[in-house]
């Protein structure tokens, strides 16, 4: 590894966010304004040869966390899925942990805050059971006491049959003309099985929504 005195450091003609630095004369490596910074590299600088390889930790480390940044510009993610990304693009294990520990301290990860958004989100869109979310934050890697705490909120979750009873009148519209009450009921309360409801709270609201259908459709007739 180049060991030597920092003799130039160069704007990038295609990036002015990024420096050449060069070590007696010679290019040694690019780096970001953030890891001149940080390093506090300027002209003259004597670098040894265990500065030089912590100066490629920053760098690589700067560059994870910008990859994460880009990452959650879209939309917020859980540390296991910016973890999982990071090391798709081959970031060194040190360099990821390095990017995550940034995210944290600027508070631009948070995985209660991200578990508690996800839940929303869902109950505000395509409501399932607490079951069927459980399982969607353990597959963003959501550390199950968090998940445990989220999912214990009431005032966040609410009731379990009245989230069933919302799916369900939110697919009624695709059952309603069942030929008959078993095939009503093996749709819908198939359709709510597979979002994660158990039978003694899926039973009634068929009970329910059947009786409703046919009220409607006898009051049509008279009318």
């Amino acid at each position: 590894m180049p060991a030597g005195t920092i003799t130039s450091l160069r704007a990038q003609l295609n990036d002015s966010e990024r420096v050449n630095v060069f070590i007696d004369g010679a290019f040694a490596l690019g780096v970001s304004l953030t890891t001149i910074s940080r390093a506090g590299l300027y002209v003259g600088k004597q670098i040894s040869a265990d500065e030089y390889a912590q100066l490629e930790q920053v760098e690589s480390g700067d560059k994870a966390f910008q990859a994460a940044l880009r990452f959650i510009e879209a939309r917020p993610r859980s540390s296991a899925e910016i973890r999982s990304r990071l090391e798709r693009k081959e970031f060194a294990p040190e360099a990821i942990t390095s990017a995550l520990e940034r995210l944290s301290r600027l508070g631009l990860i948070d995985d209660a805050a991200f578990a508690r958004l996800w839940v929303e989100h869902r109950q505000n869109s395509r409501p399932r059971s607490t079951s069927a979310l459980r399982d969607e934050l353990r597959r963003k890697g959501i550390d199950t006491d968090v998940v445990t705490a989220i999912l214990n909120d009431q005032a966040l979750i609410g009731d379990a049959a009245e989230q069933a009873m919302a799916v369900a009148r939110g697919a009624l519209h695709k059952y309603r003309d069942a030929a008959d009450r078993n095939t009503f009921t093996r749709r819908m309360g198939g359709y709510l099985q597979r979002r994660g409801f158990g039978f003694e709270i899926i039973r009634p609201i068929i009970d329910q929504l059947w009786v409703e259908i046919h009220h409607t459709a006898n009051h049509e007739e008279e009318q």
